[in-house]
């Protein structure tokens, strides 16, 4: 079964390349329903396989080319989402080869597998989702970032390079805060499985990443309702979002940093 649904997700995914590429070939600005159905299927596949790859017989992985397969499923369903309502088939063109080959390599481990008997499933689970906010998070910074130099470029009259080949500003917005709200998503459970199942949140080692982590999912929160009811948007949205990784950045690496670093000097 593992292995069906392995090869069937890149099968799909290259099949989902092909379709795509005809159509950004033959210019079609309209939505093409087999291009979607074919990407359905692939990430109904992929995420079959992922549940094989990701909880294994030793025990649960979290490596670089598991979560890599992951975040490229993620991606890749919310372009879905956002594409029955927006023509995304250039995204879709880049991103389906990229689910193939995060696919083609995730069943080759890049590190130790945490055994079960270590990490109860609830813990498992919290550690899975941080990973894939964090992510999703990361991904929606870059797009944060493209958008600023895009803005700055229209800005100044002088539209060109890849932005020619891309959707509408206003399409690359629309995914900028698909994926901040479908990161929040995975933040907020994040943090919820955390609190359920870990009892030392607050205490000295993992007070820094816990407080952090809240201030950053507060900022994301802002920015969200900001944008659903202000009308929130281009630079605004671009600071904010910068604003908030920044501490999400700071709640994963800083307290690695306070801990190993500052406290054993100190």
């Amino acid at each position: 079964m593992a292995a069906i649904a392995h090869w069937t997700a890149i099968l799909l995914y290259l099949a989902t390349t092909v379709v795509a590429a005809q159509t950004v070939f033959r210019q079609h600005r309209s939505r093409n329903p087999l291009l979607l159905v074919l990407l359905a299927g692939a990430l109904i596949a992929h995420a079959l396989s992922l549940s094989f790859n990701l909880v294994t017989a030793g025990g649960y992985r979290f490596d670089l080319l598991a979560m890599l397969s992951l975040v490229a499923w993620i991606v890749n369903l919310l372009i879905l989402v956002l594409a029955c309502r927006h023509p995304l088939t250039l995204l879709i063109l880049i991103m389906a080869p990229l689910g193939a080959l995060a696919e083609l390599s995730a069943v080759h481990s890049w590190g130790n597998v945490a055994p079960r008997q270590q990490l109860s499933p609830g813990i498992a689970l919290h550690a899975l989702l941080s990973v894939s906010a964090y992510s999703l998070l990361a991904l929606a910074t870059l797009q944060a970032i493209y958008l600023h130099f895009l803005n700055q470029q229209l800005h100044n009259h002088r539209p060109g390079g890849v932005s020619r080949f891309l959707p509408p500003l206003q399409t690359m917005e629309s995914l900028l805060f698909g994926l901040v709200a479908f990161g929040q998503l995975l933040l907020t459970a994040s943090l919820v499985t955390g609190f359920v199942f870990l009892d030392n949140l607050f205490e000295h080692g993992l007070m820094h990443k816990t407080t952090l982590s809240l201030v950053a999912w507060v900022l994301y929160s802002i920015l969200l309702w900001g944008h659903w009811r202000l009308g929130w948007r281009g630079n605004t949205a671009v600071r904010w979002t910068l604003t908030a990784f920044a501490i999400l950045l700071l709640a994963y690496f800083g307290s690695k940093l306070v801990l190993e670093v500052i406290l054993q000097r100190s």
